[in-house]
């Protein structure tokens, strides 16, 4: 047993754990809440505290969160500073909605513009990345006046009817009428893709299919491009060098804007860059947000210039709880965080301490079959064969199910379902991805 991967050391200690079992929560929810709800895991854990890049299930024992709350933890759970903008906030006052003034909103609004490149200096803050993605594409079309909307194949932007029109998963997208006026490229997947990694000429390759789709799919004018700058949902996807830089060409000559969602991969989490479209060499005209611009709380944005902005500005738009004191107050704190603690830094010398692990993993293990992302939004593909590159879903699901079980949540994505999800917190350390490669090496060996 002595070689079993054993978590870093941990001087926090949880709160003891009196409420209902696992059991009586599963029944409850089972009962009472929708069954299109799903939990991880044959035999789902429950997790009642977190501590950093820590989780606790009710008896106290202590588990790496390797996928962030679904890339949604960005400076650890739990975060005093976070906490404790929240907390003073409540204290004061929990909701006011924007048709009052309250310094939270617009000091966010103003700090956060300050990461933002180029002209892209106005917020409006909504609640989720669905939301925020529909929001950008009702701005594009009402900037344009055109209609057309391209999205990306495997790309994922949300679940209400707006944003799973631009989705691409049939695993997503419900059997009603939906992705009206929305069409969907080829992904420039180095992987799996018409153009390989080693093809210097491959992005814009690839994004010569957006001019096609402009000239044969649409009336020649669109609205708006949309895409993830690394595919989250997808199986941690990357964009060839020049993609984007050659996609927007397209799309502006065709009257369009063009929107980077940096749902997932925004806030330094890509090491290198604070956006993860900065990586492709380019400014969108719109950025959605979310998931880790609150390390937890419901708050997502769209940025974009003044201009398109006030394309919108011709009709009542309101949303109650955007801009909500309590959730700003938190997403200032996590811009602070981010900054004074060098998350972005450490997701760089982190991402790379996994990749190369994962290397070497690769040369042990036959199923994986590819190794991708940048800073801490990685992914594993698995494979049956690296020849024929056959999915490995139900090895991947084994793997999955192992990480569990010696200490490690990760997520699992791509179509099959077969590639390993791994986006901790950002503030993971060096011995945190010792462990996390070592308990990935034993999952892999026991399949």
């Amino acid at each position: 047993m002595s070689n079993i991967p054993q978590l870093p050391a941990c001087a926090f200690t949880p709160k003891p754990y009196a409420g209902p079992s696992p059991q009586e929560v599963l029944a409850l929810r089972k009962e009472h809440l929708s069954p299109a709800i799903f939990h991880y895991y044959k035999t789902p854990i429950m997790i009642v505290q977190g501590h950093g890049q820590y989780l606790f299930d009710e008896t106290g024992r202590r588990y790496l969160d390797g996928i962030g709350g679904i890339v949604t933890v960005s400076v650890g759970h739990c975060h005093p500073e976070v906490t404790r903008a929240a907390n003073e906030q409540n204290e004061t006052i929990v909701h006011t909605t924007t048709l009052y003034l309250n310094p939270h909103v617009a000091l966010f609004a103003k700090e956060l513009a300050a990461k933002m490149p180029g002209e892209l200096k106005v917020c409006y803050f909504v609640n989720s990345g669905s939301e925020a993605n529909d929001l950008a594409i009702m701005m594009a079309r009402a900037a344009t006046s055109n209609y057309d909307v391209l999205a990306l194949r495997n790309g994922y932007h949300g679940g209400s009817p707006g944003a799973m029109a631009l989705t691409s998963h049939h695993t997503w997208k419900f059997n009603v009428p939906h992705s009206f006026g929305v069409q969907h490229a080829v992904l420039p997947d180095l992987y799996r893709g018409q153009f390989a990694a080693g093809d210097a000429d491959a992005g814009r390759k690839y994004a010569l299919d957006i001019k096609n789709l402009i000239q044969f799919g649409t009336s020649g004018q669109i609205a708006a491009f949309i895409a993830e700058t690394i595919q989250g949902v997808g199986g941690a996807v990357v964009m060839p060098d020049n993609y984007l830089r050659e996609a927007y060409a397209h799309v502006r000559a065709a009257g369009g804007l063009c929107i980077a969602d940096e749902v997932q991969s925004g806030f330094g989490r890509t090491g290198t860059h604070y956006w993860g479209f900065e990586t492709q060499g380019v400014i969108p005209d719109i950025v959605t947000m979310a998931k880790g611009i609150g390390n937890g709380c419901p708050l997502a944005a769209v940025v974009t210039t003044r201009a398109i902005a006030t394309a919108i500005a011709n009709r009542i738009h309101f949303n109650t709880f955007g801009g909500n004191p309590v959730s700003c107050a938190q997403g200032r704190a996590v811009l602070r965080v981010i900054d004074h603690e060098g998350l972005q830094a450490n997701s760089l010398a982190r991402g790379a301490q996994l990749k190369a692990g994962f290397a070497e993993l690769a040369k042990k293990h036959s199923l994986i079959g590819d190794i991708r992302g940048l800073g801490l939004m990685l992914g594993v593909e698995l494979v049956k064969d690296r020849t024929t590159k056959e999915p490995a879903s139900a090895e991947c699901a084994a793997v999955f199910e192992k990480c569990r079980e010696l200490g490690l949540l990760i997520g699992k994505g791509g179509l099959w379902g077969n590639t390993l999800r791994i986006k901790p917190p950002m503030c993971i350390t060096a011995a945190d991805g010792d462990f996390l490669i070592g308990v990935l090496d034993q999952a892999l060996s026991s399949v």
